[in-house]
């Protein structure tokens, strides 16, 4: 098994979900996930976000947005039940999906936004999201949608069923999405964290220190380690518009992040129209694997 720092292409295309995990763990913390917004038109209409994410040195893609039954990324033209695997051509990265466990009984913060079928976390999303080819799938909340971590942890286990043992599954929340009981220090508790590992998830999804009131390096490390003892990777989320931060903020994140004990780092969609600042994708890169890595990356050949 290779790092997932040397894979190119080609070793994506061949590996199952289980095995990405395990290129991960093998590369000591230096796995870099972009999150982009599929559904809007992209910063550079001539290249689709995903494409602009992967150019500045994201090693796997994030959809955001994406309506499994309304199949579209904006600035790509495919058969709608080619998009998945064409979007894969074009970038030689793995390409996951969002999907929202929202919770009717949530006590809300804020007004809420409904959402379409196609995004909700659900037996019928998980069928369809393996269908269109995705890699990997992470359960977890925009803003304003209600999403707790009660039905966090159900979606894990219908997720597992449905989508089988080789499936790589994140879950967690970045953010409050919505939820007044759920917000700052009381985001997660530890117990929760335990329970989403034995409902089936690979990788526990957290927010990176300094992101949400009261998550310290001290309680991201907390958290994490929690997570290795139980034999889950762990990946620190910039979620929160950090993401459209200044240079030094995004390197102070990244580095607190890997300090932290991260496994992977992810930087969210909302820099600009759906993706974070490109350059500030390049610096966190750089800051957690050095320039080498990361100009190795930016640089590859698809045709590798």
């Amino acid at each position: 098994m290779k790092r997932l720092l040397d894979c190119t292409a080609s070793d994506f295309s061949r590996m199952t979900g289980q095995d990405v995990k395990r290129a991960i763990k093998a590369s000591e913390g230096r796995v870099l996930v972009a999150e982009v917004i599929s559904s809007v038109s992209p910063l550079y209409p001539s290249v689709t976000n995903a494409e602009l994410a992967a150019a500045f040195g994201a090693d796997m893609i994030l959809l955001n947005l994406f309506d499994v039954f309304q199949p579209n990324v904006e600035g790509l033209t495919a058969a709608p039940d080619e998009t998945v695997h064409e979007l894969k051509r074009l970038i030689g990265r793995p390409v996951g999906l969002n999907l929202e466990p929202v919770d009717p009984q949530a006590r809300a913060a804020e007004q809420l936004l409904p959402l379409p079928p196609g995004r909700l976390a659900s037996a019928e999303t998980f069928v369809e999201a393996k269908r269109l080819g995705f890699d990997f799938l992470c359960l977890t909340g925009n803003p304003k949608t209600g999403v707790t971590n009660r039905e966090i942890r159900q979606a894990i286990r219908t997720a597992r069923e449905v989508m089988g043992k080789d499936a790589l599954i994140m879950a967690g929340k970045m953010h409050g999405a919505g939820v007044a009981d759920e917000a700052g220090g009381n985001l997660i508790e530890e117990q929760t964290i335990v329970q989403f590992i034995e409902a089936g998830a690979d990788i526990i999804l957290l927010p990176s220190p300094g992101t949400i009131p009261g998550i310290t390096l001290d309680a991201a490390k907390s958290m994490v380690d929690l997570a290795h003892r139980h034999g889950a990777l762990a990946l620190l989320a910039t979620g929160t518009s950090q993401e459209g931060a200044d240079e030094a903020t995004i390197r102070q994140i990244a580095l607190n992040s890997k300090m932290a004990g991260a496994d992977l780092y992810h930087i969210g969609d909302a820099g600009y129209n759906g993706i974070a600042i490109p350059e500030n994708i390049m610096h966190y890169s750089i800051a957690v694997r050095g320039k080498r890595h990361t100009y190795v990356r930016m640089a590859a050949s698809v045709l590798r």
